[in-house]
Order: C-alpha cells, then structure tokens, then sequence
C-alpha cells in the first residue's frame, strides 16, 4: 500500500463515503406518548442507506461504588437478545438463568461476608480468586459453571476435547485401531448430541439478522455520560431496525449474565492492565476528579465488575433504559411519514419508567493545592498537565476550545516550539475535554532522545505564560477559525458521524449544539483566549502525571498500539507497517495532513486510531529528519 493512499484505505475502513457539503441540520422531532423522543434528519445524498441508533442518557458517570463499570456492562449484556431473539427456547433458558442468579447470589453472599474478612485478616491475597475459595465456594462455583456450559452449548467440552486428542492419535491401520476409532467417534456423537439438546443459547442473533438483511457496522459504546447502539440499514429494512430495536429495549434478557463479566476483565486486561501506563492512567484519573463520579473508569473496579447482582441490574435497566431516558436518531434516506408512522408503531409498545432518574449532584471540589503523580513504566518519558476547566455548553469552553486548537497541529505552537524548534519531544498536543458535568484541559508530551519530561513541562509552561501575556494574533486566531469552520461541515457530510454527533450533543445538553458552535468559536476573541488562559491554568488547579522508564526496561513493544481498542489492532498494525517502511518525508506529511482533516469527521471511539497513526507518521518524520 502506498503511504499516500493509508490514510484514504482507514477513511475506507471506518465507512467515510463521500457526500455533498452539509448544511445546517434540522431535524424533525417526534416525540412518543411514553416519552421517547427521536431526531428525524431526512437526507437523500446517500442513496438508499439509513443510520439509525439509539441514545441511552446514561453513562460511568450515572454510577455509584459497588456497581462501577455497569453502564459498559449493560453495553455487553445488550447484546445478547430477547425471548425473540438469541434463544431456542425461551423457558429452558429462562430456567437456567434463574437458577444461576441463585447460584451467584450465594457465591456473593460468602465472599462478601467470609472471604472479605479473610483478605481483611491478612489470611488470603484476593477475596474474589478461585485459588482461595472454601470447599463451599469451589461447589458452588463448579456448579454455576456446569450450567453456564449447558446453557451454552459448553457441556461435556474438556471430555469432548480428550476425546477429540485420542482419536487424532489412534492408528486406524489394525482391527484394534478401527473399533477403537468407531467406539471414539460414537462417544462424541453422542455428547455432541448431548450438548446440542441442552443448549437454549443462538449466538450473535442479532448481529446474523442484521447481516442477512444488508445490515453493517452494528455496534454501541460507552462514555463517561452516554451510551449509544447503532447500525447502518438499507431504507427497506428500516422497519427491520424498528423491530429489533424495540423488541431489544422492551425484553432484553440478560444471557450470559455472569460469564460476560469474565469477557469484561479480559477487556480490562488488555486495555489497561497489560499495557505499561493503563493502571496509571486510572490513578490519574481518580486523583485529578477528587469528588465528582467521572473518578472512576468506565470499565469499572475490578471488584465491582466481580459483585454484579442481577437485581441491581434490572434496577438500573428500570431506571436508565425506559423510553423517557431514551432518544432515537435516525439520518438517511427515508420518507419521514413512513419512518414516524413505523416508530409510532414498533417503540410505542415500550412501558415508561415509574420515576426519572435521579440528576448527578455531587459536584468536583475546587482544586486547593497542586498535585503530582510520579510513574516508572516500560514506556518513552513522557508527562502529562492537566487543569479542571468547563462543562460542555458553558461560555468559556469556546475560547478554551480555540486555545487547544492555537496549540496543536504541525503548523501550531507545541509543534513549532517543542518538536521542530527545542526538539525535546517526539509529540505533543492539548486538548479541551468538556463533559457534561465538569471540564479539563489537558496538554500531554513524550520526551524525544535524551530529553526529559521536567523538559517538556518547563516547555509547556513557557508556552502557556506566552498565552496568558500575550494577545493571540489576528492572522493566527483567523486561521484557527477558518480551521473550526471547515471542520463542522466535515463532520456533518457522512449520515453515519452526523448520527453519532447528534447523539454526543443530546446526551450532553441539546442536540442544537452542532448547528451552534461553530458561530460561538467564530464569536471568540484574542481576549477571551488570554483571559481563559489566566483563568483556569494556576498552579493550585494543576495535576501532573510524569512516566519516566524503568531503570535497564527495554522500550516497549508497541504500547500505544496495545491500549487501541482490540477491533482496530490489526488494521492500525498494518498502517503502521507501511509508515515504517516509508523514506519519502513528503509523502509523509501528506497522509498526516489527510489523517489531520479526517480527525474532525471520526467519531469519538474511532479517534484512537486516527491519534496512533498520526503519532507513528510523526515519529517515522523525525526519524528522516535525524537520518534513520
């Protein structure tokens, strides 16, 4: 693959089709008797293809300790069907969840009271590893495995596999060895057999229905504030969409329920664990928000992803997953009286909640003192800076956005100064987050040759005192604007990121955001920015995160890769190859540049890749320029 056209085959990859320039959005609202409230955006640009999600405004930040991480659990459980969908048999399967959920409410009832008072004695490790378990927890837990592997097709796997070994080996070449192959294979036609008779579970339905009928990308994620489920559908299967969706949100059934969590700790392991700053990244975290609930990651604690009962599930489902907490989004090509008269029809059937849920009150304290986290990983040297700011919406989050926007790119100021110009970091970027309850802004470095980050932060503040003393230019500030201004009509081209958009928007305040936050960037002056940047950016409202490697560590292999969610691994293993590979610098600043335009259109959890990429073009850059 040539370098020029890597960026083109990842715009390929995340479904950029090419639209005309979008205009100013203007959905057609409809709101159910139930509550429910969807956004209608009529385009017929892209022929004969809808994309179509729906909006749970309910994230980690919802969560409370003991149940962190179940916003993303939900994620997972949502997934596995209805009494209509996943299942071969709905009262079997029924049986076996019912008997499981008592199983696992034992399981938690001694763990909590016995093995908690063990670990607090100092007796065992870890409350919630097996090794440590009582005779009582080994029954216990045997048995909620023998059902989960009959519920699963699972039963009889490890004989099935024994068996599978012997007859791989046997020597057919005799009598012996022909009744010997006869008498293997009955035994595991037979237990086949058996495991087939006992299964209630059909795997990935949903995603199988959704194929079959044209469907693609069908996914979901999670935020700190929302949860979004979407897909791509041809315009003759929307009513297909309405269908399963609200057959989806009013019977879901949480299958797998207490094998899922172990997918989830797999996750966890391969995103933060098994990665050399993951762990720390956590800590930051929960050291910078000292008060508000976004401390905590999305994926949750891992005791709290092992305490999961199925009652506190279905309590929040009541809660956060009725129709007056949801908002449907639909943009495509449609005819909008068949579409609402379809909606009316299919999501009408969903019960209303019996209350609201409750609003997020505890609020982060104000920052006293500054704050610092010093890190060893098997890692490049690199620090982090970050500063409590603004909520999403606010006034200043404009002029803060602005700020950051000063700051990055290859034509902006960290760059210029700190790659190019000191060349004491490999890369750097800052970067506004406003979430829906609170704000930070952050400015993140990794230190290049034998630079260190002390470094790269006397750097940061050097540049950000050139801020807070001096106006921003007219012809700087005007290219910035001109740069926000392209980019929301970028994002708001492709049917499937306008979608996702208008899901960020409403979860955070007001889906209308996207038509007006591009006139507020263009209303923010040289003074706002140098106003904000002596407003929010003191010493005592600063927390500072410094990776320095450990003493005789080898550099990491691919650290960054390996925090990459794991479906977009390969695909950002191959680019990365190919960058590697590449000695033309020219080519090099043109996939980065088509990577820096393709930042705006992405949606927030493709943005990983993008960042990766142009990291790997940047480094391989300096890498030509120094002669490597």
């Amino acid at each position: 693959m040539r370098l020029a056209n890597i960026a083109a085959a990842l715009a390929a990859v995340l479904s950029l089709a090419p639209a005309a320039l979008a205009q100013k959005v203007e959905p057609e609202i409809l709101t159910l008797p139930n509550g429910m409230k969807f956004l209608l955006v009529e385009r017929h640009d892209q022929p004969n293809t809808i994309a179509a999600g729906w909006l749970a405004k309910v994230g980690s930040v919802n969560e409370r300790p003991g149940i962190t991480g179940i916003s993303h659990f939900f994620e997972h459980m949502m997934f596995k069907g209805t009494d209509t969908i996943g299942t071969r048999d709905p009262q079997r399967d029924a049986d076996y969840r019912a008997r499981q959920k008592a199983l696992r409410d034992k399981i938690n009832e001694l763990t909590w009271a016995a093995q908690y008072d063990r670990y607090f004695k100092g007796d065992i490790a870890d409350a919630w590893d097996p090794k440590n378990d009582t005779p009582e927890l080994a029954r216990l837990r045997g048995e909620l495995k023998r059902l989960m592997d009959e519920q699963q097709g699972k039963a009889g796997e490890d004989q099935i596999k024994a068996l599978e070994a012997e007859l791989a080996k046997n020597d057919a070449s005799t009598p012996t060895g022909q009744q010997r192959k006869a008498d293997l294979e009955a035994q595991l036609k037979r237990l086949r057999e058996q495991q087939s008779t006992l299964a209630t579970i059909v795997k990935d339905e949903f995603d199988k229905i959704y194929s079959a009928a044209g469907g693609t990308g069908m996914n979901a994620f999670t935020s700190y504030d929302l949860t979004f489920y979407f897909i791509n559908v041809p315009s003759n299967k929307f009513e297909l969409w309405a269908w399963m969706e609200s057959d989806r949100l009013d019977g879901s059934v949480f299958r797998e329920f207490f094998s899922e969590r172990d997918v989830v700790h797999e996750e966890r392991r391969l995103r933060t664990e098994s990665t050399p700053t993951g762990t720390f990244q956590e800590q930051f975290e929960s050291m910078f928000w000292m008060s508000s609930p976004y401390s905590w990651p999305v994926i949750g604690w891992t005791s709290d992803l092992n305490s999961y009962t199925m009652d506190e599930a279905m309590k929040y489902w009541n809660t956060y997953y009725r129709p007056n907490n949801l908002v449907g989004i639909v943009v495509g090509d449609f005819d909008p009286a068949q579409a609402k008269a379809t909606i009316l029809r299919y999501f009408s059937r969903l019960r209303p909640g019996s209350s609201a849920p409750p609003p997020v009150v505890t609020l982060e304290q104000e920052q006293k003192a500054e704050m610092r986290m010093m890190a060893e990983a098997d890692t490049q040297p690199q620090v982090e800076i970050r500063y409590h700011t603004v909520p999403f919406q606010h006034k200043d989050s404009y002029a803060l956005d602005v700020m950051s926007s000063v700051l990055n790119g290859r034509t902006g100021r960290l760059y210029k100064t700190m790659v190019e110009g000191s060349q004491v970091a490999s890369s750097a970027a800052a970067r506004q987050d406003s979430r829906k309850y609170g704000g930070a802004f952050s400015f993140e470095a990794e230190t290049k040759g034998d630079a260190t980050p002390a470094q790269l932060e006397e750097a940061w503040y050097a540049e950000l005192k050139k801020l807070q003393d001096e106006p921003v230019g007219a012809e700087e500030l005007q290219k910035v604007k001109n740069q926000a201004m392209a980019d929301s009509y970028r994002r708001l081209q492709n049917n499937f990121f306008l979608m996702i958009q208008l899901a960020y928007a409403e979860a955070l305040g007001d889906w209308s955001e996207i038509n007006k936050e591009s006139a507020k960037i263009q209303a923010v002056t040289a003074d706002d920015v140098k106003r904000v940047a002596n407003a929010y950016f003191g010493r005592n409202n600063r927390s500072v995160a410094i990776y320095t490697r450990k003493a005789g560590a080898a550099p990491a292999a691919d650290a960054d890769l390996a925090a990459l969610p794991g479906p977009m691994q390969n695909m950002a293993r191959q680019a990365a190859k190919k960058i590697a590979e590449e000695n033309d610098s020219v080519k090099l600043k043109e996939g980065l540049a088509q990577l820096e335009q393709q930042a705006a259109q992405v949606p927030p959890q493709m943005a990983p890749v993008i960042e990766y990429l142009k990291k790997k073009m940047q480094q391989r850059l300096s890498e030509l320029e120094n002669g490597k």
